[in-house]
């Protein structure tokens, strides 16, 4: 997942601005992620996404 792509579908949150979160607030969970952005608050399918770009970030 390298160009920035919408990552929840349900409230538009795109890639970019889950890493800023990430990277700003030092978030290390999906439920943060959520309070944060509102990814993965609705339907839920995003999650591993989410799960993979914490990967990603936090290492």
């Amino acid at each position: 997942m390298d160009e920035d792509i919408e990552i929840c579908h349900c409230n538009g949150i795109m890639k970019s601005e889950i890493v800023k979160a990430i990277k700003e607030k030092g978030l290390t969970t999906v439920d943060e992620v959520g309070e944060e952005t509102t990814a993965g608050t609705v339907c839920g399918s995003c999650v591993p996404d989410i799960e993979e770009i914490l990967k990603e970030v936090n290492g």
